[in-house]
């Protein structure tokens, strides 16, 4: 059975890493992963999309309306934009900060109010966190991407020890004690 991921945010929120982070955990554990490009505007900004699948055998890297078994999203409004992939029983990890979109920042719209509430209220399973402050509690802002991979590693059947592996072979070394305590802030 393919269990399926869709990773969303904005452009320049470490999207790419927390994929890869999470594609090299499924790896090592012995499934067939493929995991997406980054789809969107991948400059600091725009929508950004990649979807990991992993089972047995993973014959397209593409998530459908209604497959999504876990949505993590950096930002509010991307995971409510996203709620038509997600499984009926399916998960939301979803970072608390709110980044204005264009049109909000141009003035020709509002940022929705009551976000985390209006999933709930649809029956939609949401695990709100706030991000950024855990990983400026490890350190480093930019680690927003491994404290949402420690929030994400609470709902999957992996032992800590292989999610911190991944991130020691793909984190820089002197980044490394930052991301394995953002991580953990997140998995706590």
């Amino acid at each position: 059975m393919v269990k399926n991921i869709m990773i969303v945010g904005v452009g320049g929120q470490g999207a790419l890493l927390a994929s890869k982070t999470l594609g090299q955990v499924l790896l090592d554990a012995g499934f067939d992963v493929k995991v997406s490009e980054v789809h969107g505007m991948s400059q600091r900004g725009g929508s950004v999309v990649t979807y990991v699948r992993y089972g047995e055998k993973v014959y397209s890297p593409i998530v459908d309306k209604g497959e999504a078994d876990f949505i993590v999203s950096f930002e509010l409004l991307e995971a409510a934009r996203y709620t038509e992939f997600l499984k009926a029983d399916g998960q939301i990890v979803v970072n608390t900060q709110k980044i204005d979109p264009m049109p909000v920042i141009t003035g020709a719209a509002e940022y929705p109010e009551d976000l985390v509430e209006k999933m709930t209220a649809a029956g939609i399973k949401v695990d709100a966190i706030d991000c950024l402050e855990l990983a400026q509690q490890a350190g480093t802002a930019k680690a927003v991407n491994i404290v949402l991979m420690g929030r994400l590693s609470k709902y999957m059947d992996f032992p800590v020890e292989n999610w911190l592996s991944a991130i020691e072979k793909l984190v820089k070394p002197q980044f490394l004690e930052m991301n394995k305590k953002a991580f953990m802030l997140g998995r706590a």
